[in-house]
């Protein structure tokens, strides 16, 4: 594990933007029991964190994408992140919408980007990569080349880089659940006996806790 992702698993930790709760899990949107929640938004409150977020997804898309020509971040969690990035590397911006407006322009992409334009994706959380993937294929609906997506941070779900792989895009984290868990219990966040079933959480998500 690389010193990066401790670095930033440690920093979200400390802002609560990752909570870990083994013993009173969290109901999840999707129904899903789980004993992790993340929020990476909470890292624009902190000036600090939001330009280390801002910062090290400009390096990790200049090391792994540098011909990128333009960026997109994914709505709504990354809209904001997605713009810090595209501000700081002077590239051009859109963001991605779940699906078209059902009014005016029926735009799904909002903003300007050239049609063939090599195109880096921010997003702020990887879970299954449904949405994610998306937002890559209404970008290539609207004419453009993804070269690759750049996230803060991914549970590393089986599924998810499976449909990555499938859809043919390359994905880039700042950190992992990996890194979090082995953070949290480093700091005593988290007991040694919540280990074992965080572990087991992320083999089965859609079942764990509705025994």
């Amino acid at each position: 594990m690389n010193d990066m992702k401790k670095l930033f698993a440690a920093k979200l930790l400390e802002i609560k933007a990752v909570k870990l709760q083994p013993e009173n899990p969290f109901t999840w949107a999707s129904g899903w029991k789980s004993p992790i929640y993340t929020d990476n938004r909470k890292t624009l409150g902190f000036p600090s964190v939001r330009s280390f977020v801002k910062l090290e997804l400009c390096h990790t898309i200049q090391q792994y994408f540098p011909e990128a020509e333009a960026v997109a971040g994914v709505a709504t969690g990354a809209i904001a992140q997605g713009a810090l990035v595209a501000d700081q590397l002077g590239l051009p911006y859109a963001y991605v919408r779940p699906k078209p407006k059902d009014h005016g322009m029926g735009n799904q992409v909002e903003g300007e980007l050239e049609k063939g334009a090599k195109v880096v994706v921010v997003e702020d959380l990887i879970s299954t990569g449904g949405s994610s993937l998306k937002a890559v294929k209404a970008l290539r609906d609207y004419g453009v080349e993804v070269v690759g997506m750049v996230a803060s941070f991914t549970y590393g779900f089986p599924v998810a880089e499976e449909a990555f792989r499938e859809a043919g895009v390359q994905l880039v984290t700042l950190s992992d659940y990996n890194a979090v868990v082995e953070q949290a219990a480093a700091t005593g966040y988290i007991k040694d006996s919540d280990i074992e079933v965080l572990k087991q959480w992320r083999k089965d998500p859609a079942a764990w806790g509705n025994e």
